[in-house]
């Protein structure tokens, strides 16, 4: 008989991450909250996305941290007039490759 601890191991590791995430989807849709908290909820993942931005902008070239933020300059300018994700990203990366393109 073959050993089923590797299957075991892995449907457990399933479980185990299912759980916290199915949990805060079933029990928080009964609940209702007020508009400020709907609309504070609703900016935590603008507010994630920006915590792993950030970093990234001032450290994306040493030697050139002018590309990093025109790129997140860019970025900002077209999320603040509500573009699309898509749209803010490769706009970014296009103006990274036209100054990596003059600076050399």
């Amino acid at each position: 008989m073959p050993d089923n601890r590797a299957v075991w191991i892995i449907l457990g590791m399933a479980l185990v991450t299912y759980i916290p995430r199915a949990l805060p989807v079933v029990l928080l849709e009964k609940l209702h909250f007020g508009g400020s908290v709907e609309k504070f909820l609703n900016l935590i993942p603008y507010t994630a996305m920006a915590a792993l931005i950030v970093p990234g902008v001032f450290t994306v070239d040493a030697a050139h941290p002018s590309v990093g933020l025109a790129g997140g300059g860019v970025a900002a300018l077209l999320a603040w007039r509500k573009c699309p994700v898509m749209v803010c990203v490769l706009a970014a990366v296009a103006a990274d490759f036209l100054i990596y393109c003059v600076i050399g």
